[in-house]
C-alpha cells in the first residue's frame, strides 16, 4: 500500500492529476470537496479535474509535506501554487484523505488547511 500512495502521490506532485485520477480512483470513488462539492463515480471526478486542469496556465509548484497511512486511510498534505488562465492564482495548503480498497481510492476527501 506505501508503494502505491507514494506512486499517486508522485504524480500529483508532477502536475498529473487527471491521471492519477484516471490510474488510482475506483468506479464508483466517492469525493467531497472543502467546499461541500461532491462526485459520485470517477467519470464525475475526471470531468472535474479535466475542468480544473484545463484552467491552470502555470504550475508555480506542487509541495508534498506530509503523508500517512493507517490501515486502509491515507493522509496527503500539499501545497498547491498554480496561475490560472483567468488571471487568478490559487494557492492551496491542502490536506487530502483517501480511502483504499483493492488498491484503488473509494473515497477521497480534502480538506483546506
Amino acid at each position: 500500500m506505501n508503494e502505491i500512495l507514494s506512486s499517486k502521490n508522485e504524480m500529483v506532485k508532477k502536475g498529473q492529476i487527471v491521471d492519477a485520477t484516471e490510474k488510482y480512483f475506483a468506479s464508483n470513488a466517492k469525493t467531497i470537496d472543502f467546499d461541500g462539492t461532491v462526485t459520485n463515480d470517477k467519470s464525475g471526478m475526471l470531468t472535474k479535474m479535466q475542468g480544473f486542469a484545463g484552467a491552470i496556465a502555470n504550475v508555480n509548484g506542487i509541495t508534498l509535506h506530509h503523508t500517512s497511512l493507517n490501515g486502509n486511510v491515507s493522509f496527503s498534505e500539499f501545497t498547491f501554487d498554480f496561475d490560472m488562465k483567468d488571471g487568478s492564482n490559487i494557492l492551496w495548503h491542502e490536506v487530502i484523505r483517501s480511502v483504499w480498497e483493492n488498491g484503488k481510492i473509494v473515497e477521497e476527501q480534502y480538506f483546506k488547511s
